[in-house]
């Protein structure tokens, strides 16, 4: 749930009813690959529930997702097609939101681009410190240095301040979603 509240500690509650209402809920079963590497993405994903994986060439596990975690946003920013591939280790439930419908909005609504972005940059700033912190833990050999857990897992200060909030808008997205169908 940890990305989610990057996400949604810098959207208001307009921006995420918008999410809710224009995105659909996509079901993946266990086995089943969300996202390939090299093909085009279309929608950028958001994890109601489930875990999947995230693995480059030669099936290399590189990351685990879960409840929160964003998917499909790298292809949103770049419109280049993805890396690595994703895919599901158990049932997942997911918001799939186009991304042309995004662009759209990101275009004419200034000040929903602004926190948008705002919680992009957060997301990844957070994803790359975690990916420094695991390869300085992984070169050192030292599986147990308490320095670099905490690294990889600390929270910006900034989304501390609003961390209950986020957490309060996540419940309230996927009330809205369940409440949909």
């Amino acid at each position: 749930m940890r990305r989610a509240l990057y996400i949604l500690a810098h959207l208001d509650e307009a921006d995420i009813g918008w999410l809710v209402e224009t995105g659909t809920i996509r079901r993946v079963a266990a086995g089943e690959t969300l996202i390939a590497e090299g093909a085009q993405v279309d929608q950028i994903f958001v994890v109601i529930d489930g875990h999947l994986s995230v693995s480059v060439r030669g099936g290399k596990i590189v990351a685990e997702l879960q409840t929160g975690d964003i998917v499909g946003e790298m292809s949103l920013i770049e419109k280049r097609p993805p890396s690595a591939t994703v895919s599901a280790n158990s049932p997942c439930r997911l918001l799939a939101v186009p991304q042309a419908a995004l662009r759209r909005r990101l275009a004419v609504d200034a000040p929903f681009a602004v926190r948008f972005y705002h919680a992009l940059a957060s997301l990844l700033s957070d994803r790359l410190r975690n990916t420094m912190a695991i390869m300085e833990r992984n070169t050192a050999g030292d599986q147990s240095d308490r320095a670099n857990y905490e690294r990889e897992n600390e929270l910006d200060e900034s989304l501390l301040d609003t961390l209950h909030i986020a957490g309060e808008k996540f419940k309230r997205m996927i009330a809205l979603l369940d409440g949909r169908g």
